[in-house]
């Protein structure tokens, strides 16, 4: 394999451990200043940064600006002073662009393994995947989602995983998380779950006593229930669920689901 565009430590596997999450709706100066080191190691130029930064900021490139160091300054500017979720559309913009020109799909890659690690050590709560910025959580909020459209697929139960998958876009959007939303279809999937595994159409409130989970597993899943009934569908006046609380149902309804379609399937064997 040709590793010649590597870097060492790109080459040898090294990494600093990831930063705790403490930034979701913000874009540093840090990360600013990285977006555009990233897109001119990608090959563009102060002209063609300012031409993509202008068309995602519906601005009017400086008529006055021709010489390429003023070109730069205006566009280390614009991104300055870009609205934060701006940033990260200029971020999946470059992406797009990258893609035009990069017909091994190489240099998209690297442009997207590179920004995820710049989120990972800046305590950016975003990751990039296929050139679509979505919310970043914890390892087990990864994993429980990630496997379970996958499980969801497999075990015949296409409609749980496309409520996952609304769930996650609900919250990765910009530049508002739907929380309340992410949490409704979080506790839809784990309902259309619990209703393949039980044969019935009743709520999954009146499901949870006939899955026969382990205690104190049941009692847990009722909990939940009734938190998702109360902050997802019946909110209270200045009780909106923090990011956090929709993070947690999401990760938990999808772990459940999966436990139940594997101890179906196990069974049925």
């Amino acid at each position: 394999m040709d590793d010649s565009n590597q870097s060492f430590s790109e080459r040898f596997g090294y990494r600093g451990p990831d930063a705790e999450i403490t930034i979701r709706e913000d874009a540093p100066e840090i990360v600013r200043d990285g977006i555009l080191m990233l897109g001119y190691d990608a090959g563009f130029g102060p002209d063609g940064m300012r031409e993509l930064l202008c068309t995602v900021l519906l601005k009017r490139p400086g008529p006055g600006n021709w010489s390429p160091g003023n070109v730069e300054h205006e566009v280390s500017g614009l991104i300055d002073a870009a609205p934060w979720y701006k940033v990260y559309d200029f971020a999946e913009r470059l992406y797009r662009m990258i893609g035009e020109r990069d017909y091994d799909g190489a240099a998209r890659q690297r442009f997207q393994n590179q920004l995820n690690q710049l989120f990972r050590e800046q305590s950016v709560g975003w990751e990039m995947k296929e050139g679509i910025l979505v919310a970043r959580g914890s390892e087990a909020f990864a994993m429980a989602t990630g496997h379970a459209t996958e499980v969801m697929a497999r075990s015949g139960a296409p409609t749980a995983a496309n409520e996952i998958h609304e769930a996650l876009r609900d919250i990765s959007r910009r530049p508002k998380a739907d929380i309340t939303g992410a949490v409704q279809h979080a506790m839809a999937a784990l309902e259309c779950v619990a209703r393949e595994v039980d044969g019935s159409n009743d709520t999954l409130g009146q499901i949870i006593k006939r899955l026969e989970l382990p205690v104190p597993m049941d009692g847990a899943l009722h909990k939940l229930w009734g938190f998702a009934s109360e902050q997802g569908r019946h909110i209270q006046e200045g009780r909106e669920p923090a990011f956090e609380e929709a993070e947690l149902v999401v990760t938990v309804a999808s772990a459940v689901s999966v436990y139940l379609l594997r101890r179906r399937d196990e069974t049925a064997v």
